[in-house]
Parts: structure tokens; C-alpha cells; sequence
């Protein structure tokens, strides 16, 4: 059975939420032209100054994602 990672892009400041879920649009395309498989794709409202977006993945696919994409973070899903 394969671990899931979520790999997190952090935006912080009053425009925080509205950049994280501009990004996760740019994470569905990545995925999607590429043809990579993902489970979620979504942010998280933190605080209004510390929004997230993510995406989860399988292990085995994680660093296509981590070496393309750069997160700031991951973590076990």
C-alpha cells in the first residue's frame, strides 16, 4: 500500500487565499498535461493572513511533483 504526501505552497499576507486557490488550478493543470495521477487538490484557510494550498499524491509520484513543483513543505496525508 502506497503513503500519501501532501505537498503543501504556502501564501501568507491579506491576498493569501485568493493566490491559494489561483495556485491550485496551476496544480490540476500540471497534473492533468502531464497525466499524472493525484488524489486532492485544495487549500486551507489557516487565519486570514496564512492560507495553503496542496496537493496529495502517491509516494511513488512524489518527487515528479517535488522536483517540478518546489513546495515550500510535505507531509504524510
Amino acid at each position: 500500500m502506497n503513503r500519501k504526501i501532501k505537498l503543501i505552497w504556502d501564501f501568507k499576507g491579506p491576498d493569501g487565499l485568493e493566490t491559494a486557490k489561483h495556485h491550485c488550478v496551476h496544480l490540476k493543470e500540471f497534473a492533468q498535461i502531464d497525466n499524472l495521477p493525484f488524489d486532492e487538490v485544495n487549500y486551507k484557510e489557516l487565519n486570514p493572513m496564512h492560507t495553503y494550498a496542496y496537493i496529495t499524491v502517491d509516494e511513488i509520484h512524489m518527487k515528479v511533483f517535488r522536483d517540478a513543483l518546489k513546495p515550500h513543505r510535505g507531509e504524510l496525508a
